[in-house]
């Protein structure tokens, strides 16, 4: 099982990144796929997350109207496009697979994590 995240890197306030999950070893039309971010000297936070089948998607409310998610069932990649950039999202943002969007973002009983990427956002 592998997910690797790409697309991080630094901007200035106000700007945007993709970042990108490519998932292989599983059944990716199977899972729900979601971002968590973690921050120097703070907790593991969930960022976003797509399910599969309906494709619901849920975001924390710090990114609601900036970041979207969408997953591509075909590539097996899941996106997420962050826009409106704030220095308070510098953060390394992993993405997880598993069976349900609940639990991943309501039991945090995600099956499988990839490495992450970094982002950076300078005021």
């Amino acid at each position: 099982v592998q997910l690797q995240a790409s697309g991080g890197g630094s901007v200035q306030a106000g700007g945007s990144l993709r970042l990108s999950c490519a998932a292989s070893g599983f059944t990716f039309d199977g899972y729900a796929i979601g971002w968590f971010r973690q921050a120097p000297g703070k907790e593991r936070e969930g960022v976003s997350c797509i399910n599969s089948g309906n494709g619901r998607t849920w975001y924390t409310d710090s990114v609601k109207g900036r970041f979207t998610i969408s997953r591509d069932n075909v590539q097996n990649v899941v996106y997420l496009q962050m826009n409106s950039l704030k220095p308070e999202d510098t953060a390394v943002y992993y993405c997880v697979a598993g069976v349900s969007l609940h639990a991943i973002v309501v039991a945090d009983t995600a099956n499988y994590w990839g490495p992450g990427t970094q982002v950076t956002v300078s005021s």
